[in-house]
């Protein structure tokens, strides 16, 4: 199986026909997609100017669309590098047992969905890497009361998602699952409909 750096090579490669350079830029989202892969696609073919069926696109378009890709998951690297550092030194200090964050943070290990959008056609605008980036500041940062991509107020709880994990926050502004450790307890309370939370804030 082909990894993300020899398909890319084949996006590239102009020996290569068009729709090879298309299927090959298709094939990286299945080793790094932050979006998911139909959300992630369905970014880069907006952002970029080519159809998702459409085998004849612009070469240069495609091009285009695996640079953003790639300079996203060199951010996700970096930060799993750092992640893996740092697991490191707290299981020579004793703490064996992960947070949260650090379990949600397995699941996803790659890239794969790390901003999940559970509507493939509804999802951040800005770049890849400036959202990928965002979120890697929260996950050093800490839990806030916003969504940590867009930082829009409107977060609500869904149970019925597509994907796994099958539930969770959703911010309907930019349509990003959060991870739940990304949200204070009293966010993700509030996201829920906790009527205790609600009146509290209120007086």
């Amino acid at each position: 199986m082909a990894g993300f750096r020899s398909l890319a090579r084949q996006v590239r490669d102009p020996g290569c026909d068009t729709a090879l350079r298309r299927y090959s830029l298709r094939k990286c989202l299945e080793r790094f997609a932050p979006y998911g892969h139909r959300a992630t696609w369905d970014h880069l073919c907006r952002r970029h100017g080519f159809g998702p069926e459409d085998r004849e696109a612009d070469p240069s378009r495609l091009v285009a669309a695996l640079d953003e890709l790639e300079a996203a998951r060199s951010v996700w690297l970096a930060y799993e590098r750092e992640f893996a550092e740092r697991r490191r030194r707290e299981k020579h200090g004793g703490l064996r047992r992960p947070g949260g964050l650090d379990e949600w943070h397995r699941r996803i290990w790659g890239g794969n969905g790390v901003a999940r959008c559970d509507d493939p056609a509804r999802h951040p605008s800005q770049p890849l890497p400036e959202v990928v980036r965002r979120l890697v500041d929260a996950l050093r940062n800490g839990p806030g009361e916003h969504c940590p991509v867009c930082a829009g107020p409107r977060i609500e709880w869904r149970s019925e998602l597509r994907d796994e994990p099958w539930f969770g926050p959703v911010c309907e502004d930019c349509g990003v699952l959060i991870p739940r450790g990304l949200l204070t307890a009293r966010a993700l309370a509030r996201t829920r409909g906790d009527v205790s939370v609600r009146l509290a804030s209120v007086a």
